[in-house]
């Protein structure tokens, strides 16, 4: 079965507005949502914003990640349906 990009949806996402490092709660078609660790957005010199891979991770952004991973736990727990 083709990747079709209507039946991706991200469920809910935090940014970071010190590094851009967005984590997110992303769910394809029935399946069971699951924690995506980037894009990074960033401002370009001509302003307008734009978006690279996470990479490595730096001392603030795991301090970001570590501030929010409670929030991102209880979200997850509620959006996955009981087996």
């Amino acid at each position: 079965m083709p990747y079709d990009t209507d039946k991706d949806k991200v469920l809910k996402s935090w940014r970071s507005e010190e590094t851009g490092l967005i984590v997110s709660i992303n769910q394809y078609d029935t399946s069971d949502p699951k924690i995506q660790i980037g894009p990074r957005v960033f401002i370009k010199k001509d302003g307008n914003e734009s978006q690279r891979k996470a990479g490595r991770l730096s001392l603030e952004d795991l301090s970001f990640f570590y501030d929010i991973i409670d929030e991102v736990k209880e979200e997850l727990t509620n959006l996955i349906a009981p087996q």
